[in-house]
């Protein structure tokens, strides 16, 4: 069973000006909840006890609004203090808080619907029970998505995934994955997307996925959070 998880909030939000010139992403609200306590509480909702989020960006108003808002999760907060670290260097930074158990990774400019507790718990009894898993990823085929922009990441074939076929990359990564640390071991990086990880993994065979029914709902820019706070109103 997972009990640990890590919220990559690290980000400046780029695409989502001007309202992150004074705001962090992560404190953007959907409805009654910001990305990071709907977040959070869908993690509780699945069983996790501990989260580590990483900060750099406004960071300070995160921790603010943590410590202010009661969670039933033990919470740390991982500083990255002199640069961004980009995904893959912000969870190796993070690394000594997983020991040597899987681990959850989320983000939180995805609005995690109660309909996805479902599927990560069917995505961790695979994980569990495929003796080779080292990392799982959620995927969702690019009709799903509410943002039609967004290009595939990868293709999926029998539960594994690949990036084989160029032209015809079909899922699109919803941001969410079950890892070991041990994917990180004798990688002398500190700053690197998560997709490095990603490709030495596809290249041993070793990267899993998992297809979503969940329709994607995802902040990803100015005009689609605009357009998802409509949806919800309606």
């Amino acid at each position: 069973m997972i009990t640990k998880a890590m919220i990559l909030a690290a980000g400046f939000g780029k695409r989502i000006l001007p309202l992150t010139l004074n705001c962090p992403k992560p404190l953007l609200k959907i409805g009654d909840e910001t990305l990071l306590s709907s977040t959070l509480k869908f993690l509780e909702l699945f069983g996790i006890k501990q989260v580590v989020v990483n900060v750099h960006y406004l960071e300070e108003q995160i921790i603010d609004y943590i410590n202010k808002n009661k969670f039933n999760l033990t919470i740390h907060i991982v500083k990255e203090k002199n640069k961004i670290l980009d995904t893959g260097g912000g969870v190796l930074n993070a690394i000594q808080h997983f020991s040597n158990e899987p681990f959850l990774i989320i983000n939180p400019d995805t609005i995690w619907s109660l309909h996805y507790l479902k599927e990560l718990k069917l995505m961790e009894k695979i994980f569990f029970e495929t003796k080779k898993s080292k990392c799982s990823i959620l995927v969702v085929k690019r009709e799903k998505s509410f943002d039609q922009s967004l290009r595939g990441d990868f293709n999926l074939k029998n539960n594994l995934i690949s990036r084989k076929d160029k032209n015809d990359l079909n899922y699109i990564y919803v941001g969410l994955q079950i890892m070991k640390p041990e994917v990180f071991s004798g990688l002398d990086l500190r700053v690197f997307s998560i997709n490095k990880i990603w490709d030495q993994l596809i290249e041993s065979n070793e990267l899993y996925g998992m297809e979503s029914n969940v329709d994607f709902l995802h902040v990803s820019t100015l005009d689609i959070y605009k357009s998802l706070l409509e949806k919800i109103k309606h």
